[in-house]
């Protein structure tokens, strides 16, 4: 075994007991363990449960965003400052400056990227998993070759193998050979919907989810090029992905999308537009936001009710004046 399967065989082995219990809850409720539809609703099980278990590192890495893009302003300052400077002295001082800054906000240009960085052994360990499986390879841990066998053969709806990929069915289309067309259907749709996906979570950051610093940075034309790029790389490797591994992109994909929109909806970057709509829900329900991000309910004055004077006439009025004239 190489490092990197060492370093992946824990990791491997809990996706693999997750995929298989939710194989296993499937097969108790009464579904067909041999059905295509059994083995894609246990793939959508195993990423929810990966994905709602990243949560935290989520949105620890969300506010280390937050906190860098606080201090964007002061690191410009120092930026500044030494601006064509280039002698070793201004070097030094700059770098000191700098890591004073982060260690008086308590931020670090690097815990933004740790959280990705933890994630990504997650996901290969997954792809690792699914794409062995449906080559009827065993795991390392409780998918046994009965069930790699199983997974391996499983076709979704009776008809399209969940090994199979939209490439795979085109070169025997091509080449004059029986093929397959449900899984060209299929994939096709598919790679249309992960395309769609992950242009819309691409989408929402950029239009909705930068401050108007941002946008006058290189970072948003970088984003800019992003929006457009990732969906075309999905557009284009997705159609050598096997059946079962898209459905367990695109259940990702899914979940990022309304993940992004929670997060923007709730905890939108600081003077973005998301941040404006977000101010604007609070003020139109008696709420402030206060800069720490705690919400301040501001109660409305009670309306004092004024009991209405019943008319009278002019000799009433004058009955009712003659005592206090009296006693004047």
């Amino acid at each position: 075994m190489d490092l990197i399967g060492t370093i992946l065989w824990p990791l491997k082995w809990v996706v693999e007991l997750l995929l298989v219990g939710w194989h296993q809850l499937f097969e108790a409720i009464g579904m067909d363990p041999a059905a295509g539809i059994t083995w894609v609703l246990s793939i959508v099980g195993l990423v929810v449960v990966v994905r709602a278990a990243l949560i935290p590192i989520f949105v620890r890495q969300i506010k280390n965003q937050r906190r860098m893009l606080e201090v964007a302003p002061q690191l410009k300052k120092i930026q500044e400052k030494y601006k064509g400077k280039k002698d070793q002295f201004s070097r030094e001082a700059m770098s000191r400056e700098t890591m004073e800054l982060y260690k008086k906000t308590g931020t670090n240009p690097l815990s933004s990227c740790l959280p990705l960085l933890i994630q990504m052994p997650i996901f290969f360990a997954l792809f690792s998993v699914l794409n062995d499986a449906q080559h009827s390879k065993a795991g390392v841990g409780p998918l046994n070759d009965t069930l790699a066998e199983q997974f391996g053969s499983a076709k979704l709806f009776g008809i399209a193998p969940l090994h199979d990929s939209f490439a795979s069915q085109w070169t025997l289309m091509t080449s004059g050979e029986p093929y397959v067309a449900a899984v060209m259907w299929i994939a096709g749709i598919m790679v249309v919907l992960m395309t769609a996906s992950q242009f819309f979570t691409q989408l929402q950051i950029v239009s909705k989810n930068m401050s108007p610093e941002t946008k006058a940075s290189p970072m948003f034309r970088q984003q800019r090029v992003l929006l457009y790029l990732l969906p075309l790389v999905f557009a284009f490797s997705g159609v050598a992905f096997p059946l079962g591994v898209m459905f367990y992109w695109l259940t990702s994909n899914i979940w990022t999308m309304v993940q992004q929109f929670i997060v923007i909806r709730n905890m939108p970057t600081p003077g973005s537009e998301a941040a404006k709509a977000r101010e604007a829900r609070l003020a139109r329900k008696g709420k402030l936001e206060a800069k720490d991000g705690d919400i301040i309910v501001v109660e409305e004055p009670k309306r004092t009710t004024t009991q209405r004077q019943q008319p009278m006439s002019k000799d009433r009025a004058k009955k009712q004046a003659k005592p206090g004239d009296a006693g004047s």
